[in-house]
């Protein structure tokens, strides 16, 4: 029986569905093996409780099942006979040490605490040192501490006809793919023990042992759940009504004890049903989930997420066992409350101006085209010239602009910023000259450059050293750029924005779409987002047959007109017409997926666009005259343009994410979306692509003025 304490042997599984009615005891039995045999490998399923149909239970095999509670008890007993023979000379059949270690005992230091640092039991501590089984153990006694050697557990055999390989599909978690194959996630570490320990990550295509399932068996359950209750002190009838929605009445028939001992009393274990909701497969589509935090209470996680106690519970059974730190719930996808979501993650808003660290002291890199090389700073008017006439310069200078000031505010909150600025004059071969001359080590974040060809040329040398570049006007790239931050919305995102936008307000409004030739492809996402819409061809002039306008429009319900495209004189006649068509009876909304300059054009009437409610997406919204606005005219004498209100909003959130954990990609794995004087970012990290801003406005022409929609 000792020899049986301290061997490792091979064990072996199969698996069993559990039918109707079944009990652990039963099962224990038709295979041979112990009750806590079974426990031990689905530690999810608790003794005494009943075990839900068709719940797949991994089974040890005949003979393996009871060694653990032999062990257990084996050393249990061994213990006990030595603490009887108190130094008896009696040794035959112990183990021996391979060697010892002398400790010298501490002031308040117990046997305990030593057998715990070192990996042994009391009673193997005693056992060489025997003086402890008369004495108590104090400060300066010098004792013997048994070293062993150990014994490496053999792998988990499993017998193949019971098993099969399964490949994790996109989007599926630990807990999905338990919950398809009805085992617990217990059971699927113990078939998988190559599983990490310390994270829940699962890659596309990763090859699990699973059980095999018999066809059905899963689907068809119908068996009650239920979970167990401890009654605390004061219960009462109404808070446990609040608690889990059920009445007295219900509450007694379940647990007729309540009855016979006159009523709710402390400590009593209460059997209450859970109701199992019907939620379909779960991953990222269905749910967003969300991990507990130390110290969070039932009240104060109900509160944040919104959602009740019982609610939480049907949705996360393993609740029943108490509220842990680290565990992951589940939410319903439209669930609303006091917290960001990213990637189905739902995030603890911060804020982080109260969350900076002033001992972090951010080093910025600006690599932009002023164009030095081609302006004649001794000619004030033709520099001013040059400004007007080239792009690359007026955003430059309007991005540069913008970021001195954000370096501005964050001085005032206590947080020293290094920058250096560089002209990339607009040349692949300066910008590489500047990144061979600079020392990128220590950089916390590369600002720039504006062309695409210097910004992958950036990108791939910053990324030897971790070093994340903001793309300020870059909406994307061709290649796997995997540390750039694309601070500008795609035209896809806006666009899908603006589509969930109208389906969400829609009840039974008409949709009529205005698509030219190179907006075909629009045409084809909009009819398939709304079937049944309508369509209307320009006409080979580019204008449209108000006849045909007319005999489509609905005179009962409101006009959504989305006009797709990038020619100017199409907005200026399609405009005019619809304005002349609005009446008491046919009211008319006009809508764009790409408010492109054609749409900004001074042929266009603003009185037209705003008696049609005009509305599109857009990265960023208007700004009226604010603190901001009036520090940035008293500094550079002039109204900051939308350039430097982007500037300032990209420069500032970069700076105080790096504030407030140094590290601009760690930040941003924690924090949701963030909004400043004109522009908000969300950063969604694309594997191999980088991480792309998905915040966008929605905004609308109203009395001459344009409003932000919120969504």
């Amino acid at each position: 029986m000792l020899f049986i304490g301290v061997c490792a042997v091979a064990q072996k599984f199969t698996t069993h569905s559990v039918k109707e009615g079944e009990t652990l005891e039963g099962i224990a039995k038709q295979y041979k093996v112990s009750e806590l045999g079974i426990l031990n490998y689905n530690k999810e399923v608790k003794k005494g409780q009943a075990i839900k149909a068709n719940t797949i239970l991994v089974i040890p095999l005949v003979g393996d099942a009871n060694k653990s509670e032999v062990k257990q008890k084996t050393e249990v007993g061994v213990n006990a006979l030595l603490d009887k023979l108190q130094g008896s000379e009696s040794e035959v059949g112990k183990v021996e040490p391979v060697g010892f270690i002398s400790h010298r005992t501490r002031r308040k230091e117990t046997l305990y605490g030593i057998a715990k640092r070192y990996d042994v039991t009391e009673d193997d501590i005693k056992r060489f040192n025997r003086e402890l089984y008369s004495v108590q153990l104090k400060r300066g006694m010098t004792l013997k501490i048994p070293k062993y050697r150990k014994v490496k557990e053999a792998e988990n055999v499993h017998e193949e006809g019971n098993y099969e390989v399964y490949k994790v599909q996109p989007k599926e978690t630990r807990w999905s793919i338990a919950h398809k194959f009805g085992i617990t996630l217990d059971s699927l570490l113990v078939l998988n023990p190559d599983l990490s320990k310390t994270t829940d990550h699962l890659a596309n295509g990763q090859e699990l042992l699973v059980p095999k399932l018999v066809k059905g068996e899963i689907k068809n359950q119908k068996t009650q759940l239920y979970t167990s209750y401890t009654v605390p002190p004061k219960q009462t009838f109404y808070s446990l009504e609040k608690k889990f929605g059920l009445s007295s009445e219900e509450l007694i028939k379940l647990n007729p004890e309540i009855k016979e001992r006159g009523g709710l009393k402390e400590g009593m274990v209460l059997q209450i049903p859970v109701k199992t909701a019907n939620s379909g497969v779960v991953n990222t589509e269905n749910f967003n989930f969300y991990e507990v935090k130390p110290k969070q209470t039932e009240f104060s996680l109900t509160r944040k997420l919104g959602i009740t106690y019982r609610e939480l519970l049907d949705l996360n059974p393993d609740l029943k066992d108490g509220l842990k730190a680290g565990m992951v719930l589940k939410l319903p996808k439209n669930q609303t409350g006091n917290f960001d979501v990213k990637n189905a993650l739902i995030l603890d808003k911060i804020n982080l101006i109260d969350s900076i660290n002033p001992l972090f002291k951010p080093k910025l890199l600006f690599l932009l085209p002023f164009r030095f090389d081609r302006l004649n700073l001794n000619e004030t008017e033709s520099v001013t010239n040059a400004i007007k006439k080239r792009k690359d310069v007026r955003y430059s200078l309007g991005l540069y602009s913008g970021a001195l000031m954000a370096i501005d505010s964050v001085a005032k909150l206590g947080i020293s910023v290094d920058v250096k600025t560089y002209d990339t004059e607009l040349s692949m071969d300066r910008t590489r000259t500047i990144l061979q001359q600079e020392n990128l080590n220590g950089v916390s974040a590369i600002f720039g450059p504006l062309e695409p060809v210097s910004l992958k040329e950036v990108a791939l040398q910053a990324a030897n050293y971790n070093i994340p570049v903001i793309a300020p006007l870059t909406e994307g790239s061709d290649l796997s750029l995997s540390n750039v931050f694309f601070a500008m919305p795609s035209k896809k995102v806006m666009r899908d924005r603006l589509l969930t936008y109208v389906s969400d307000i829609r009840t039974d409004q008409k949709i009529i779409v205005i698509a030219d030739s190179k907006n075909k492809s629009t045409e084809a996402v909009l009819l398939k987002q709304f079937p049944g819409a309508s369509t209307v061809t320009l006409k080979e002039d580019r204008t449209l047959d108000i006849n045909k306008i007319s005999a489509l429009l609905s005179q009962t319900s409101d006009n959504y007109i989305f006009l797709e495209t990038d020619q100017a004189t199409v907005v200026h006649h399609a405009a005019s017409l619809l304005n002349s068509l609005v009446s008491n009876k046919k009211n008319i909304k006009l809508l764009t997926t790409d408010k492109n300059a054609a749409f900004d054009n001074e042929v266009v009437s603003y009185s037209h666009m705003s008696n049609l409610r005009f509305t599109y997406p857009s990265a960023s919204r208007r700004v009226s005259s604010n603190s901001f606005t009036k520090a940035y005219s008293a500094r550079f004498g002039a109204e900051p343009d939308e350039y430097a209100i982007r500037g300032f909003d990209i420069a500032y959130d970069l700076l105080l994410k790096i504030a407030y954990k140094n590290n601009l990609i760690d930040a941003s794995k924690l924090i949701g979306g963030t909004e400043y004087i004109g522009n908000k970012f969300n950063y969604t990290k694309n594997f191999t692509s980088g991480y792309f801003n998905d915040a966008v406005y929605i905004l609308e022409f109203q009395n001459m003025e344009v409003v932000e929609l919120k969504e």
